[in-house]
């Protein structure tokens, strides 16, 4: 096994290995699609950039690392509303490992409604319409041509909100800031064209929405964009598990059952005295 190299066993692109010389189970260099990462990587490159390089193959240009930076800033915490993280406070709060607790926001944020699937669906969107506003309507609320679906039936335009009435402060903000830093294509033209094509699905943009326009602009595939916004979002997750293992389940900052409301509850007897 000695005398067989180690590229004619481990098939990657992404990752090749120089062994120690007293070694074979260590690396005396690693490198990265070509780059020396512990040589030339470590302490110049951002993380971001090493997320580009991974996934791409190649290095970002400046302004690919800037959009990806601010994106990823935005996307870092969801907020205890969101059902990921409220699902990583849940393990947090009941003891769970670190592991679990991220797993169970990975799992929970991982589907059609402002999840990771969304995302997918909404870039996949992205190709087969770009800007013709017209194929919007009828493409939007398929999303996917799997000939397997393994996910339950979606349920609204990928990308958009289905509760809301207008487009959140939140959603605008990022989108102008992202359009500010690199004015991309699809970013510019859906900025420009917000109200046309909210009109035209019947749903306000949601945050996910802005986060597919913005992967696809910067290249990557729906699989990757979706792989992208799972990761992007657990740093939330993990400082909101750590928060609620130190306060306990008194402090949960959502409000209590109450009980007295059970539909299964015994009627009072309020039979007069």
């Amino acid at each position: 096994m000695s005398d067989i190299d180690a590229a004619d066993v481990i098939h990657t692109k992404i990752w090749r290995e120089e062994a120690e010389p007293d070694n074979p189970f260590a690396a005396r260099v690693a490198y990265c699609c070509g780059y020396d990462v512990f040589g030339e990587m470590v302490g110049q490159a951002r993380w971001v950039e090493m997320l580009f390089l991974l996934l791409r193959g190649e290095r970002p240009e400046p302004a690919a690392t800037e959009l990806l930076e601010a994106l990823a800033v935005a996307l870092a915490n969801p907020g205890p509303r969101d059902p990921s993280i409220h699902a990583a406070m849940c393990g947090g709060v009941g003891g769970s490992t670190a592991a679990a607790s991220l797993i169970a926001a990975l799992s929970v944020g991982a589907g059609r409604y402002g999840g990771a699937r969304e995302v997918f669906d909404a870039m996949t969107v992205w190709q087969q319409c770009g800007n013709n506003l017209a194929a919007w309507p009828d493409t939007a609320p398929l999303g996917t041509s799997d000939p397997i679906e393994v996910w339950p039936a979606r349920e609204h335009a990928p990308g958009f909100d289905p509760h809301g009435i207008s487009t959140a402060g939140t959603v605008r903000q990022l989108l102008d800031q992202l359009v500010a830093l690199s004015a991309t294509p699809h970013l510019l033209w859906l900025q420009h064209n917000l109200a046309q094509v909210e009109r035209s699905i019947g749903l306000p943009l949601a945050l996910s929405g802005v986060a597919a326009c913005a992967l696809f602009d910067l290249g990557f595939t729906p699989a990757q964009g979706e792989m992208l916004f799972l990761m992007l979002r657990l740093p939330g997750a993990a400082a909101h598990a750590l928060e609620q293992q130190g306060h306990g389940y008194k402090r949960f900052p959502f409000y209590p059952v109450e009980l007295q409301d059970a539909p299964n509850a015994a009627p009072e007897n309020k039979e007069a005295t």
